[in-house]
């Protein structure tokens, strides 16, 4: 499925966009069918529909870029917004990148 920035969605994707009353959401495709994609809002100006999943248009919506995590405080924010909307297989990427870092720093406190 396409969506006006042309990129392809897929269910998980964290996408932002407006409803057709104009409120700015951003969260992530739960499901997408024939240009209806199911979105789990995360955040938006219209605090009552944080934590529900609202039906937008593909054309509504425009794909987030992928976070560029730099340092542990930033990963470990993510694990607790893993934790919150349930998205187990990213919780398990994030550990792991936190897993590898706190090797890394084990490992240059022994040199």
């Amino acid at each position: 499925m396409m969506s006006s920035n042309n990129a392809l969605l897929k269910a998980g994707d964290w996408i932002k966009g407006k409803s057709r009353e104009g409120e700015l959401i951003i969260g992530y495709i739960e499901t997408l069918e024939e240009g209806i994609i199911k979105t789990k809002v995360i955040s938006s100006d219209n605090k009552t529909i944080e934590g529900k999943s609202i039906p937008l248009l593909s054309k509504q919506v425009k794909k987030m870029p992928a976070a560029k995590v730099a340092n542990k405080e930033q990963i470990q924010f993510l694990i607790d917004l893993a934790l919150s909307t349930g998205d187990e297989e990213w919780f398990f990427e994030l550990t792991s990148k936190l897993n590898s870092m706190r090797e890394l720093v084990k490992d240059i406190k022994k040199i």
